[in-house]
């Protein structure tokens, strides 16, 4: 080893932030929305085998009771938790904090199971499905039919169809290549340089393949797509025929004006010959999509009463845990062995804090949705236009919880309130001074704006600047550029090619 090279021991100091297993726990189920919170509890379910979900009829005996009894009642619940858990990383305890109590909360568990054991011992038989049951289930799985995609629903059209025999194999390569939505994705020369066939041969294959339904399937561009439907439809004489062959790049430009010229047809004739060319299909294909449509389920409901309006929170798709009875009458078993009381021991404090975390998430939940409820009255009554500016720092200072708290627990939650279903984190944005001195939301101007380009004259649409003026007269301040954002994320056209002649 040369001089001057070695090896060399320094220390450093440093701090790092690590959250304790149980903090992670608690804010995976604070930021899970219902469907995922139902898969973290199964899996908890599935690890720890002194926890069970409540019986739907012993919930369901449970909100009877609480109707009829009195204040009291509300004790009874085996999931509501001694004391609350906070989800504020700044206010969580370390795992160098000494324990609770175990034997006190053991006894007021068993405590309050001694109440409720009674009463639901004749729910714990375990229903089984007769052979009926069974048989009934067994056709609904086989009666399921598997959806056709477009690939499979070709080649069955290719099996069927009057090809050439030699043409066959190239036409199943050319199906091969065409994506979902209907389109080939290589054109005829790459095709021919890839697999050694003659161009004209494909060409050949390619045209019996978009002979084949739907309609448009096989084309290579949206123009060659728009012409096979006309074709098919026989409507090669038609002006919208001409404007897709002729002026396809005129069309997309809404050059109305210039169509009219080449076609020889009034202005308002290639309009109508335009809307006609909005009645065909751009992916044809589309049909054959899986249905990926995501749906959601409010977690918060907003209702108005008599004395303003209420939110609630929804708990029927939130699973009620408890400690089971069987691990209950381990514990309290003088004779079992005392290394099987520790392995409970440890799973029964696993259990309670998952049943807490459970219940300070709706806690959480429920305050912060009070508090948007209570600043954002005025949306509540008239839309869009009238939300206020909102940030999550000021409902975390509401709240006493931190602003990371409040982004955790809107996370893929939704709201079901007069004006419809929304994203908690919609009713969070920045703010546009107003002539007033006031604040409107961005998201209100976006609405403003909205309805100015829906009421504008047709023949004459606002233009940027214009919407500038139009919304200084009603008191907003907003810069060119900003319309311009805003008008794109809207997915409204610039005013010339909003123009209708």
């Amino acid at each position: 080893m040369s001089q001057g090279q070695g090896l060399h021991l320094s220390q450093r100091l440093s701090q790092q932030q690590i959250l304790a297993p149980q903090l992670q726990q608690s804010l995976a189920f604070l930021q899970a929305p219902t469907l995922e919170l139902r898969a973290l509890v199964t899996q908890e379910l599935e690890q720890n085998p002194i926890l069970e979900e409540v019986p739907e009829i012993e919930i369901e005996t449970e909100r009877k009771r609480e109707e009829g009894a009195d204040d009291t009642s509300s004790q009874l619940d085996p999931t509501e938790p001694p004391e609350d858990v906070s989800f504020d990383p700044a206010k969580e305890k370390t795992d160098n904090e000494p324990v609770d109590d175990f034997q006190a909360e053991f006894e007021k568990l068993t405590q309050l199971d001694e109440e409720w054991r009674d009463h639901f011992a004749q729910t714990r038989v375990p229903n089984r499905a007769s052979q009926e049951d069974e048989e009934k289930r067994q056709f609904m799985m086989d009666s399921i039919v598997q959806e056709t995609s477009l690939q499979e629903f070709l080649l069955e059209q290719l099996r069927t169809a009057d090809v050439p025999e030699d043409l066959v194999s190239i036409a199943e390569m050319i199906v091969g290549n065409i994506d979902d939505y209907g389109y080939l994705q290589s054109t005829v020369d790459e095709l021919s340089f890839s697999t050694n066939i003659p161009a004209d041969r494909i060409s050949e294959a390619l045209d019996a393949v978009q002979g084949f339904h739907p309609p448009g399937v096989g084309a290579r561009d949206l123009k060659e797509c728009l012409r096979l439907q006309l074709e098919r439809a026989e409507r090669t004489q038609s002006p919208e025929y001409r404007i897709v062959t002729e002026r396809f790049d005129a069309l997309g430009k809404k050059r109305f004006p210039e169509i009219a010229r080449h076609l020889g047809v009034t202005v308002e004739e290639a309009q109508k010959a335009a809307e006609r060319i909005k009645h065909l299909d751009p992916r044809p294909g589309r049909a054959f999509v899986p249905d990926n449509n995501q749906y959601v389920v409010p977690e918060v409901f907003v209702t108005l009463s008599e004395d303003g309006y209420v939110v609630t929170t929804g708990q029927e798709h939130i699973p009620r845990l408890r400690i089971s009875n069987h691990y209950k009458d381990i514990m309290s078993d003088p004779h079992a062995d005392e290394s099987v009381k520790e392995y409970v021991r440890d799973k029964i404090r696993a259990g309670k804090f998952i049943i807490k975390s459970i219940h300070q998430r709706q806690d959480t939940l429920g305050k912060i949705a009070r508090e948007i409820v209570a600043r954002q009255e005025g949306f509540l009554q008239n839309g869009v236009t009238d939300l206020k500016p909102m940030t999550m720092q000021d409902i975390a200072e509401v709240v006493g919880v931190h602003e990371t708290t409040v982004s955790r627990a809107v996370s893929g939650k939704y709201m079901e309130c007069p004006q419809g279903v929304f994203d908690m984190k919609f009713f969070f944005t920045s703010g546009v001074a107003t002539a007033s001195g006031s604040d409107l939301s961005n998201t209100s101007v976006k609405g403003m704006i909205n309805e100015l380009v829906k009421n504008e004259p047709s023949n004459a649409p606002y233009s940027d600047e214009k919407l500038v003026t139009l919304l200084k007269e009603k008191g907003v301040k907003v810069a060119r550029r900003t319309i311009a954002k805003y008008r794109s994320e809207l997915n409204i056209l610039p005013s010339n090619l909003r123009r209708v002649y």
